[in-house]
């Protein structure tokens, strides 16, 4: 846990014999885990830093049993810590050390129900992999745009329940804009069946966006209606080196009305992050020798079929796209740029831009804050804040990146050369505040896609008013009163 965190009051009523039994009956011996080797990839986030306990790894295969269970540990008072992947990174799927209740997995619940195709949706359980909804999706030649680093282990419940990101926010919307109907077990185990794929249906409260963004803490998403779009079928994909952020708001802002609003991504990358990566992924290429300070994965998508050019040029969006950054290098905002000419070549920079986090865990300790403001003021907030961290910790090594064309940065830092985790602590918490701070002065989000969990849960206290907070209060109040469910994550009740 950091360290700076006091666990709140969650409940402690143990999991009986007699309770166990019950869930026997329910799942079977196949759905419970009790040795500790068993439950320990359960119970330990995935970067290693977070380790939790639970009585029992519960893995329902269905909605009924799920429902059984919540029931079961309603009844009894005690508490459920609901898991998708397990991949998320702020504790929001971790139990606290002192959590005696269950773990609720949603593994098992791997069905994909019905592809419609004809219209655009697709109804799932919220077991299923991200990467296998995308694949599905494409192999009935349509689209499911969520796409973030976790993809091939992260499961659809979780993405949904933390309002997931990713590189594609800026064209369609975070998780919570793809989504048409929900499935939820409440915590008293009553099931909400949302499970409607209506574009219109104004009938009072739209309640499946309570359960988004609210990690597990309100219910547990079982199903879910997604939305589809039609599959890409001419993709250019581009990697620049820009003079600076300016530069790189200021592309992205002509690149809508000139690719005909078609701009899928636009990643900022600095120098210093594309070096970590290229030092620690191997099989990776630099798409540009250039000497600058800043990178711009740029890429656009149509889902018309790319039209031939005329002989020896690209093409549909790529010329498109390469006519625009020779408008851009007049302008003196691009200072060099290569256009994918093949799917490795464009693999190939995706996977820089997706390694960042594994390859800065390689580099060693480090801190980082997942933000946002509005984009036209993404340029100010690096400025201000690289200069603002810096003055504590002049050593430090910045490499400022994230999905510009939605205002998300991953304000990142890798420790000074030489210091380790225990030091680099003690600085951690001035950094924080003069980062949150400057968020706060910007309008901005201290937590743009990543959730509050465990690790930013006074964050958010210290941040959010009094009015807010009373709110989602009453709200955690009037579904769950025993706060059983995901206790201590978000909120301090």
């Amino acid at each position: 846990m950091p360290d700076t965190l006091t666990p709140p009051s969650i409940p402690t009523v143990p999991v009986t014999p007699a309770v166990l039994d019950g869930l026997r009956a329910i799942v079977g011996d196949k759905g419970l885990i009790l040795d500790d080797q068993g439950k320990e990839p359960f119970v330990r986030d995935w970067r290693g830093t977070l380790v939790g306990s639970a009585a029992v790894v519960v893995r329902p295969a269905n909605t009924e049993e799920v429902s059984k269970v919540v029931k079961l540990c309603h009844e009894h008072g005690i508490a459920i810590v609901p898991q998708g992947g397990n991949t998320g990174l702020m504790g929001g799927a971790t139990p606290y050390p002192m959590h005696s209740g269950i773990l609720l997995s949603l593994g098992r619940m791997n069905k994909v129900i019905e592809v419609d195709a004809v219209g655009y949706s697709m109804t799932v359980e919220a077991g299923c992999i991200l990467q296998t909804l995308q694949e599905t999706a494409a192999s009935h030649d349509r689209f499911f745009p969520l796409s973030l680093g976790a993809q091939g282990s992260c499961l659809i419940g979780g993405n949904l329940s933390t309002n997931a990101g990713g590189v594609q926010v800026l064209r369609y919307g975070n998780a919570r804009n793809l989504v048409m109907g929900l499935e939820v077990v409440l915590p008293n185990g009553d099931v909400w069946n949302g499970l409607r794929s209506l574009k219109k249906d104004n009938t009072g409260y739209d309640l499946k966006h309570l359960f988004m963004g609210a990690e597990g803490t309100l219910g547990i998403i079982t199903k879910a209606v997604l939305k589809l779009w039609p599959a890409p079928k001419d993709v250019a994909t581009a990697w620049l080196a820009v003079r600076d952020p300016q530069a790189a708001i200021e592309i992205l802002s002509e690149a809508h009305a000139a690719s005909d609003d078609n701009v899928g991504s636009c990643e900022l990358m600095s120098r210093a992050g594309t070096d970590v990566v290229l030092r620690h992924i191997p099989g990776l290429q630099d798409p540009l020798k250039a000497d600058t300070d800043w990178f711009l994965l740029l890429e656009w998508s149509s889902s018309r079929p790319k039209a031939d050019g005329p002989p020896g040029s690209m093409g549909g969006m790529s010329e498109k796209l390469e006519q625009f950054l020779a408008e851009q290098f007049e302008t003196g905002r691009v200072l060099d740029a290569v256009i994918a000419q093949n799917e490795a070549q464009a693999r190939n920079m995706w996977t820089i831009r997706e390694s960042v986090a594994p390859a800065s865990r390689a580099e060693g300790g480090g801190l980082s804050y997942d933000v946002s403001v509005a984009t036209s003021k993404v340029p100010v907030f690096i400025d201000k804040g690289l200069k603002a961290v810096l003055e504590i910790l002049p050593s430090i090594r910045p490499y400022p990146l994230g999905h510009i064309g939605d205002g998300n940065i991953h304000f990142s830092f890798m420790s000074p050369v030489g210091m380790d985790r225990e030091t680099l602590g003690q600085y951690s918490p001035a950094i924080t505040r003069a980062v949150n701070d400057l968020v706060r002065d910007m309008a901005g989000s201290i937590s743009a896609e990543h959730g509050i969990g465990i690790d930013k849960i006074d964050e958010l206290a210290h941040y959010r008013s009094k009015v807010e907070l009373d709110t989602m209060r009453s709200l955690k109040r009037a579904l769950d009163p025993k706060n059983i469910m995901n206790p201590g994550k978000i909120l301090r009740l």
